[in-house]
Protein backbone atom coordinates (compact mmCIF):
# COMPACT_ATOMS: atom_id res chain seq x y z
CA UNK A 1 0.00 0.00 0.00
CA UNK A 2 1.10 3.61 -0.51
CA UNK A 3 2.21 5.67 2.45
CA UNK A 4 -0.66 7.44 4.29
CA UNK A 5 1.14 10.75 3.59
CA UNK A 6 1.33 10.09 -0.15
CA UNK A 7 -1.23 12.42 -1.80
CA UNK A 8 -1.04 10.79 -5.24
CA UNK A 9 -2.55 7.52 -6.36
CA UNK A 10 -2.23 7.30 -10.16
CA UNK A 11 1.16 8.44 -11.37
CA UNK A 12 2.67 8.78 -14.84
CA UNK A 13 6.40 8.04 -14.85
CA UNK A 14 7.61 10.05 -17.83
CA UNK A 15 10.76 8.74 -19.47
CA UNK A 16 12.33 8.06 -22.83
CA UNK A 17 11.72 11.29 -24.69
CA UNK A 18 13.43 12.90 -27.65
CA UNK A 19 16.85 13.93 -26.34
CA UNK A 20 20.29 12.47 -26.95
CA UNK A 21 20.01 11.05 -23.41
CA UNK A 22 16.99 8.89 -24.25
CA UNK A 23 18.85 5.65 -23.49
CA UNK A 24 19.75 6.79 -19.98
CA UNK A 25 16.26 8.15 -19.38
CA UNK A 26 14.77 4.74 -20.16
CA UNK A 27 17.12 3.18 -17.61
CA UNK A 28 16.19 5.80 -15.00
CA UNK A 29 12.46 5.68 -15.64
CA UNK A 30 12.32 1.90 -15.62
CA UNK A 31 13.94 1.88 -12.18
CA UNK A 32 11.59 4.54 -10.83
CA UNK A 33 8.53 2.76 -12.23
CA UNK A 34 9.51 -0.52 -10.60
CA UNK A 35 10.26 1.21 -7.29
CA UNK A 36 6.94 3.08 -7.13
CA UNK A 37 4.96 -0.04 -8.00
CA UNK A 38 6.78 -1.95 -5.28
CA UNK A 39 5.49 0.66 -2.83
CA UNK A 40 1.88 0.26 -3.98
CA UNK A 41 1.69 3.32 -6.23
CA UNK A 42 -0.51 2.88 -9.31
CA UNK A 43 2.26 4.00 -11.67
CA UNK A 44 2.46 3.58 -15.42
CA UNK A 45 5.07 4.31 -18.07
CA UNK A 46 4.65 7.28 -20.38
CA UNK A 47 7.03 8.08 -23.25
CA UNK A 48 6.41 11.51 -24.82
CA UNK A 49 8.34 10.41 -27.90
CA UNK A 50 5.63 7.89 -28.76
CA UNK A 51 2.56 9.09 -26.83
CA UNK A 52 0.65 12.36 -26.96
CA UNK A 53 0.72 14.47 -23.82
CA UNK A 54 -2.92 15.23 -24.56
CA UNK A 55 -3.74 11.64 -23.57
CA UNK A 56 -2.75 12.44 -19.98
CA UNK A 57 -5.85 14.61 -19.73
CA UNK A 58 -8.00 11.49 -19.88
CA UNK A 59 -5.94 9.20 -17.64
CA UNK A 60 -7.08 10.71 -14.33
CA UNK A 61 -3.41 11.21 -13.48
CA UNK A 62 -2.71 12.65 -10.03
CA UNK A 63 0.97 13.42 -10.64
CA UNK A 64 3.90 12.92 -12.99
CA UNK A 65 7.35 11.70 -12.00
CA UNK A 66 9.74 13.23 -14.54
CA UNK A 67 12.58 10.83 -15.32
CA UNK A 68 13.53 12.52 -18.58
CA UNK A 69 17.05 13.81 -19.16
CA UNK A 70 18.19 16.54 -21.53
CA UNK A 71 16.17 18.51 -24.04
CA UNK A 72 12.37 18.51 -23.95
CA UNK A 73 12.43 16.95 -20.49
CA UNK A 74 14.87 18.81 -18.29
CA UNK A 75 14.70 22.21 -19.96
CA UNK A 76 11.25 23.44 -18.95
CA UNK A 77 9.42 22.07 -21.99
CA UNK A 78 7.66 19.14 -20.32
CA UNK A 79 7.22 21.20 -17.16
CA UNK A 80 5.33 23.86 -19.11
CA UNK A 81 3.11 21.26 -20.74
CA UNK A 82 2.25 19.72 -17.38
CA UNK A 83 1.46 23.16 -15.95
CA UNK A 84 -1.03 23.71 -18.79
CA UNK A 85 -2.51 20.25 -18.22
CA UNK A 86 -2.77 20.94 -14.50
CA UNK A 87 -0.78 17.82 -13.52
CA UNK A 88 1.58 18.18 -10.53
CA UNK A 89 5.12 17.07 -11.36
CA UNK A 90 8.39 16.33 -9.64
CA UNK A 91 11.40 18.62 -9.62
CA UNK A 92 11.86 22.24 -10.57
CA UNK A 93 9.48 24.48 -12.45
CA UNK A 94 9.65 25.90 -15.95
CA UNK A 95 12.05 28.78 -15.37
CA UNK A 96 14.50 26.98 -13.08
CA UNK A 97 14.57 23.96 -15.37
CA UNK A 98 15.25 26.12 -18.42
CA UNK A 99 18.02 28.11 -16.73
CA UNK A 100 19.72 25.06 -15.24
CA UNK A 101 19.69 23.30 -18.61
CA UNK A 102 21.63 26.21 -20.11
CA UNK A 103 25.15 26.08 -18.65
CA UNK A 104 25.90 29.63 -19.82
CA UNK A 105 22.87 31.18 -18.14
CA UNK A 106 23.49 29.06 -15.06
CA UNK A 107 26.96 30.56 -14.78
CA UNK A 108 25.61 34.06 -15.22
CA UNK A 109 23.09 33.55 -12.42
CA UNK A 110 25.71 32.07 -10.11
CA UNK A 111 28.11 34.90 -10.85
CA UNK A 112 25.39 37.44 -10.06
CA UNK A 113 25.09 35.76 -6.65
CA UNK A 114 28.84 35.82 -6.09
CA UNK A 115 29.15 32.03 -6.33
CA UNK A 116 32.42 30.57 -7.65
CA UNK A 117 32.40 28.96 -11.10
CA UNK A 118 35.25 28.47 -13.59
CA UNK A 119 36.05 31.31 -16.00
CA UNK A 120 34.48 30.85 -19.42
CA UNK A 121 34.10 32.16 -22.96
CA UNK A 122 31.00 31.81 -25.16
CA UNK A 123 31.87 30.74 -28.72
CA UNK A 124 30.10 30.62 -32.06
CA UNK A 125 31.20 30.20 -35.66
CA UNK A 126 32.44 33.81 -35.78
CA UNK A 127 34.74 33.46 -32.75
CA UNK A 128 38.52 33.53 -33.01
CA UNK A 129 39.16 30.11 -31.54
CA UNK A 130 42.93 30.53 -31.55
CA UNK A 131 42.57 33.18 -28.84
CA UNK A 132 40.62 31.01 -26.41
CA UNK A 133 43.66 29.35 -24.76
CA UNK A 134 45.23 32.78 -24.26
CA UNK A 135 42.15 33.79 -22.27
CA UNK A 136 41.46 30.60 -20.29
CA UNK A 137 44.81 28.85 -20.29
CA UNK A 138 45.49 25.21 -21.05
CA UNK A 139 44.12 22.67 -20.63
CA UNK A 140 40.55 23.88 -21.11
CA UNK A 141 37.13 22.31 -21.59
CA UNK A 142 34.79 22.83 -24.53
CA UNK A 143 31.19 21.65 -24.27
CA UNK A 144 27.69 22.25 -25.67
CA UNK A 145 25.74 24.30 -23.11
CA UNK A 146 22.45 22.40 -23.50
CA UNK A 147 23.50 18.75 -23.11
CA UNK A 148 24.14 16.51 -20.14
CA UNK A 149 25.87 13.18 -19.50
CA UNK A 150 29.13 14.76 -20.80
CA UNK A 151 27.82 14.54 -24.37
CA UNK A 152 29.89 16.66 -26.75
CA UNK A 153 32.53 17.49 -24.11
CA UNK A 154 36.25 17.68 -24.98
CA UNK A 155 39.39 18.48 -23.01
CA UNK A 156 41.83 20.58 -25.03
CA UNK A 157 45.49 20.22 -24.07
CA UNK A 158 46.87 22.36 -26.87
CA UNK A 159 45.94 25.09 -29.34
CA UNK A 160 45.56 22.49 -32.08
CA UNK A 161 42.75 20.72 -30.15
CA UNK A 162 40.41 23.70 -30.00
CA UNK A 163 38.99 23.62 -33.52
CA UNK A 164 38.13 19.92 -33.39
CA UNK A 165 36.55 20.29 -29.95
CA UNK A 166 34.49 23.24 -31.14
CA UNK A 167 33.31 21.31 -34.22
CA UNK A 168 32.35 18.35 -32.02
CA UNK A 169 30.37 20.47 -29.54
CA UNK A 170 28.73 22.34 -32.44
CA UNK A 171 27.03 19.11 -33.47
CA UNK A 172 24.83 19.60 -30.39
CA UNK A 173 24.57 23.41 -30.12
CA UNK A 174 25.19 26.44 -32.34
CA UNK A 175 26.66 28.26 -29.34
CA UNK A 176 29.48 26.54 -27.48
CA UNK A 177 30.94 26.98 -24.00
CA UNK A 178 34.70 27.07 -23.42
CA UNK A 179 35.59 26.75 -19.76
CA UNK A 180 38.70 27.00 -17.61
CA UNK A 181 39.86 23.53 -16.55
CA UNK A 182 39.98 23.09 -12.77
CA UNK A 183 42.56 20.52 -11.75
CA UNK A 184 41.50 18.70 -8.61
CA UNK A 185 38.94 16.43 -7.01
CA UNK A 186 35.55 15.89 -8.61
CA UNK A 187 32.63 16.00 -6.17
CA UNK A 188 28.88 15.89 -6.53
CA UNK A 189 26.18 16.91 -4.06
CA UNK A 190 22.56 15.76 -4.19
CA UNK A 191 19.95 18.19 -2.88
CA UNK A 192 16.43 17.18 -1.82
CA UNK A 193 13.49 19.36 -0.84
CA UNK A 194 12.42 22.93 -1.44
CA UNK A 195 12.92 26.32 0.13
CA UNK A 196 14.26 26.37 3.67
CA UNK A 197 13.59 22.62 3.98
CA UNK A 198 16.04 21.73 1.19
CA UNK A 199 18.96 19.67 2.41
CA UNK A 200 22.26 18.53 0.96
CA UNK A 201 23.11 14.82 1.05
CA UNK A 202 26.60 13.40 1.72
CA UNK A 203 29.33 14.39 -0.73
CA UNK A 204 30.39 11.85 -3.33
CA UNK A 205 33.87 11.90 -4.82
CA UNK A 206 34.17 10.56 -8.35
CA UNK A 207 37.42 8.94 -9.43
CA UNK A 208 37.17 8.01 -13.10
CA UNK A 209 39.72 6.06 -15.15
CA UNK A 210 42.40 8.51 -16.32
CA UNK A 211 40.24 11.29 -14.87
CA UNK A 212 37.77 10.89 -17.73
CA UNK A 213 34.22 10.79 -16.36
CA UNK A 214 32.61 10.46 -19.78
CA UNK A 215 29.35 8.88 -20.98
CA UNK A 216 30.82 5.35 -20.98
CA UNK A 217 32.43 5.68 -17.56
CA UNK A 218 29.25 7.20 -16.10
CA UNK A 219 26.82 4.48 -17.08
CA UNK A 220 28.38 1.40 -18.59
CA UNK A 221 31.56 0.42 -16.76
CA UNK A 222 32.46 -0.55 -13.22
CA UNK A 223 35.89 1.08 -13.42
CA UNK A 224 34.80 4.43 -11.99
CA UNK A 225 35.19 4.69 -8.21
CA UNK A 226 32.64 6.46 -6.04
CA UNK A 227 33.69 7.44 -2.53
CA UNK A 228 30.67 8.16 -0.35
CA UNK A 229 30.85 9.97 1.87
CA UNK A 230 33.84 11.68 0.27
CA UNK A 231 37.00 11.79 2.34
CA UNK A 232 36.80 15.50 2.93
CA UNK A 233 37.18 17.11 6.35
CA UNK A 234 34.13 18.33 8.21
CA UNK A 235 34.70 22.01 7.54
CA UNK A 236 35.11 21.53 3.79
CA UNK A 237 32.15 19.15 3.66
CA UNK A 238 29.98 21.82 5.27
CA UNK A 239 31.33 24.48 2.88
CA UNK A 240 30.65 22.41 -0.23
CA UNK A 241 27.18 21.38 0.93
CA UNK A 242 26.38 25.01 1.69
CA UNK A 243 27.65 26.05 -1.73
CA UNK A 244 25.46 23.41 -3.37
CA UNK A 245 22.40 24.70 -1.51
CA UNK A 246 23.24 28.28 -2.50
CA UNK A 247 23.58 27.16 -6.14
CA UNK A 248 20.23 25.32 -5.92
CA UNK A 249 18.41 28.32 -4.46
CA UNK A 250 20.03 30.86 -6.81
CA UNK A 251 18.55 29.06 -9.84
CA UNK A 252 15.18 28.68 -8.11
CA UNK A 253 15.25 24.89 -7.99
CA UNK A 254 13.02 22.69 -5.90
CA UNK A 255 12.28 19.02 -5.33
CA UNK A 256 15.66 17.59 -6.10
CA UNK A 257 18.84 18.21 -8.06
CA UNK A 258 22.50 17.28 -8.23
CA UNK A 259 25.25 19.89 -8.11
CA UNK A 260 28.68 19.10 -9.59
CA UNK A 261 31.69 20.71 -7.93
CA UNK A 262 35.45 20.72 -8.52
CA UNK A 263 37.74 21.08 -5.51
CA UNK A 264 40.86 22.77 -6.87
CA UNK A 265 43.97 20.93 -5.79
CA UNK A 266 46.24 23.97 -5.57
CA UNK A 267 44.23 25.80 -2.89
CA UNK A 268 41.34 23.47 -1.93
CA UNK A 269 38.83 25.98 -3.28
CA UNK A 270 35.46 24.67 -4.58
CA UNK A 271 34.05 25.70 -7.97
CA UNK A 272 30.53 25.06 -9.26
CA UNK A 273 30.41 23.28 -12.62
CA UNK A 274 26.71 22.67 -13.29
CA UNK A 275 23.41 21.67 -11.76
CA UNK A 276 21.23 18.81 -12.95
CA UNK A 277 17.51 19.21 -12.18
CA UNK A 278 16.47 15.73 -13.32
CA UNK A 279 19.37 13.55 -12.19
CA UNK A 280 19.91 9.98 -13.27
CA UNK A 281 18.21 7.18 -11.36
CA UNK A 282 20.10 4.25 -12.89
CA UNK A 283 22.14 1.58 -11.15
CA UNK A 284 25.22 3.82 -11.47
CA UNK A 285 23.48 7.06 -10.50
CA UNK A 286 24.69 9.36 -7.76
CA UNK A 287 21.56 10.65 -6.02
CA UNK A 288 20.44 7.13 -4.99
CA UNK A 289 24.02 6.45 -3.93
CA UNK A 290 24.06 9.49 -1.63
CA UNK A 291 20.64 8.61 -0.19
CA UNK A 292 21.79 5.06 0.49
CA UNK A 293 24.70 6.44 2.54
CA UNK A 294 22.05 7.90 4.86
CA UNK A 295 20.15 4.61 5.01
CA UNK A 296 17.42 5.60 2.56
CA UNK A 297 16.47 2.94 0.03
CA UNK A 298 16.01 3.62 -3.68
CA UNK A 299 12.29 2.93 -3.29
CA UNK A 300 11.87 5.37 -0.41
CA UNK A 301 13.89 7.99 -2.27
CA UNK A 302 11.48 7.70 -5.21
CA UNK A 303 8.53 8.09 -2.86
CA UNK A 304 10.06 11.19 -1.27
CA UNK A 305 10.67 12.81 -4.64
CA UNK A 306 7.15 11.95 -5.77
CA UNK A 307 5.60 13.33 -2.58
CA UNK A 308 7.05 16.74 -3.48
CA UNK A 309 5.32 16.87 -6.88
CA UNK A 310 3.43 20.11 -7.38
CA UNK A 311 2.30 22.79 -9.80
CA UNK A 312 4.58 25.81 -9.58
CA UNK A 313 2.44 28.40 -11.40
CA UNK A 314 -0.35 29.74 -9.21
CA UNK A 315 -3.84 29.60 -10.67
CA UNK A 316 -5.33 33.09 -10.48
CA UNK A 317 -8.96 33.98 -11.12
CA UNK A 318 -9.60 36.04 -14.24
CA UNK A 319 -11.58 39.32 -14.26
CA UNK A 320 -14.86 37.52 -15.06
CA UNK A 321 -14.34 34.60 -12.70
CA UNK A 322 -15.63 34.19 -9.18
CA UNK A 323 -12.66 35.28 -7.02
CA UNK A 324 -13.64 32.65 -4.47
CA UNK A 325 -12.97 29.87 -6.93
CA UNK A 326 -9.50 29.02 -8.24
CA UNK A 327 -8.82 29.03 -11.96
CA UNK A 328 -9.48 25.57 -13.39
CA UNK A 329 -6.61 23.20 -14.03
CA UNK A 330 -5.82 22.76 -17.68
CA UNK A 331 -6.82 19.08 -17.71
CA UNK A 332 -10.38 20.06 -16.76
CA UNK A 333 -10.82 22.14 -19.88
CA UNK A 334 -12.48 20.74 -22.97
Amino acid sequence: MTSPSMPFKKVAVIFGGLSAEREISIMSGSGVLKALRSKGVDAFAFDPATQSLESLRHEAVDAAFIALHGRFGEDGAIQGALEVLGIPYTGSGVMASAVAMDKIFTKRVWQSHGLPTPRYVVLDRHSRLIEVPDTLGLPLIIKPPHEGSTLGVSKCRGYSDVQGAFDFASQFDDTVLAEEFIEGRELTVAVLGAGAAARALPLIEIIAPAGNYDYQNKYFTDDTQYIVPAKVDEAMTSEVQGLALDAFHAIGCEGWARVDVMLRRSDNRPFLLEINTSPGMTGHSLVPMAAKALGQSYEDLCLEILAGASLKIKRVAGPNQDPGKPAPAGRDLE
